[in-house]
């Protein structure tokens, strides 16, 4: 490959450890207004997108939608609170990998018991929690990349020369959309298993609807 095995880690180590969440202690303890929550997720997830200069990491059309789908308890007098900024950070990371329905019902349980909550345990202390692993999660996952990347440079090996480059990059890219194909089934399982038999069916439903719409568009 044209990237050897030490360039990748050098890589992998520098672009994980820029990735940074935004902590609970960051997010403003008054209302905002939408563009104020928009220009905050800009000003804080920039770095996270694949294309920094075109992509929109928030917009108003995709708040309305999360309300309207119920992913997000609906603002109060057009503001919302430093729990909806939570919500709206957990949506962008699920968004990538689960339908509407699957973060729907992810979301109803943690929106039922800690949204507004005046407990000492609330959403924010969810927040803090399943985030605070980000570094030791950030640590393994650098040493599974690179030993996926090692695997795939002894594959291809009679391949044609000028082939052989490009299949083990394919092999690369192969054993990591395995990896995620195989996670995204473990989560929908488990998602699956927070909802009653005729919950499930609803849900069911609603993804082939999800799975429709995706489909036209």
């Amino acid at each position: 490959m044209t990237i050897n095995t030490e360039d990748l880690l050098g890589s992998i180590v520098d672009s994980l450890d820029r990735i940074e969440y935004i902590k609970a202690e960051d997010i403003p303890d008054i209302d905002l207004y939408m563009d104020q929550v928009t220009t905050f997720m800009e000003s804080h997830l920039r770095t996270t997108a694949r294309n920094p200069e075109q992509d929109k990491i928030l917009t108003k059309t995709m708040i309305n939608n999360y309300a309207k789908n119920d992913l997000l308890p609906p603002p109060i007098k057009k503001k919302y609170s430093k729990q909806h900024v939570l919500l709206l950070i957990f949506i962008y990371y699920y968004k990538g990998i689960l339908s509407i329905s699957d973060i729907q019902d992810l979301f109803k349980p943690i929106t039922a018991r800690f949204f507004n909550t005046t407990d000492e345990f609330n959403l924010a202390s969810v927040y803090e929690e399943v985030f605070g692993l980000e570094r030791e999660q950030a640590d393994a996952l650098k040493t599974d990349v690179v030993e996926k990347f090692k695997i795939a440079e002894r594959t291809f090996e009679d391949a044609p020369a000028d082939s052989k480059e490009f299949l083990q990059m394919f092999s690369f890219i192969c054993m990591l959309s395995f990896d995620v194909y195989v996670k995204r089934l473990l989560i929908e399982k488990m998602i699956d298993s927070l909802s009653d038999k005729g919950e499930r069916q609803e849900r069911k439903n609603r993804k082939k609807q999800d799975d429709s719409s995706q489909t036209d568009n």
